[in-house]
């Protein structure tokens, strides 16, 4: 698969917010809202796995392979991404999480683009990086399991030791919204079930 780009869903958090609940299983218009990402992301990419750390056999339902942190006590998004880049079956890795369901039909191709040879594409939404949502070469693996080793975790530091290109994705600003409490919940479900009535979805 030389030259191709696969996909992580990141969905292994603990969800303080949502109170403990697993946010990729929250149903969000019907349907749970790891459903609306990976809809929207499966055209984009050329492989998809979801990291997820319970509800193993909920997740496996999708139909993808579900890879679990190596590192033990939800140690944040930076282990995700390292579980993705360890199964990753392409060259470039596209991370993005469960709990943004608006994601555009052009954000691979954007970051894509914005990496140009570089490390690692970082989408950028007019006011600063959005850092869980990038486009990363399989080279930066080991990289970021030194970094791991290391004891970090802040993955904006693990980006300031890569050649990180911005893609400007301010136009294309709702995929940054997320759902994190069960208002935003509501809200992302209104505005779902107003996409499908307009024949939008």
């Amino acid at each position: 698969m030389s030259g191709s780009i696969s996909a992580v869903i990141l969905a292994g958090g603990r969800a303080r917010r949502m109170g403990g609940e697993d946010k990729g299983l929250v149903e969000i218009a019907t349907e749970p809202m790891i459903s609306h990402v990976i809809r929207a992301i499966a055209p984009q990419v050329d492989a998809i796995a979801i990291n997820a750390n319970r509800n193993i056999a909920r997740y496996e339902a999708f139909g993808y392979p579900v890879i679990s942190d190596d590192l033990e006590d939800f140690q944040g998004p930076l282990a995700g991404m390292a579980a993705g880049l360890q199964w990753c079956p392409g060259e470039r890795l596209l991370t993005l999480p469960c709990d943004g369901p608006l994601v555009p039909s052009d954000l691979v191709a954007r970051l894509a683009t914005a990496l140009n040879g570089g490390d690692v594409a970082v989408a950028h939404d007019g006011e600063r990086l959005q850092p869980v949502h990038a486009l990363i070469n399989k080279a930066c693996l080991p990289s970021l399991q030194a970094f791991l080793a290391s004891g970090e975790r802040k993955i904006d530091r693990w980006y300031a030791e890569l050649d990180c290109r911005e893609a400007d994705l301010s136009d294309r600003s709702t995929l940054f919204i997320n759902v994190n409490t069960p208002e935003q919940q509501a809200a992302m479900t209104e505005r779902l079930q107003g996409r499908t009535a307009r024949g939008l979805s």
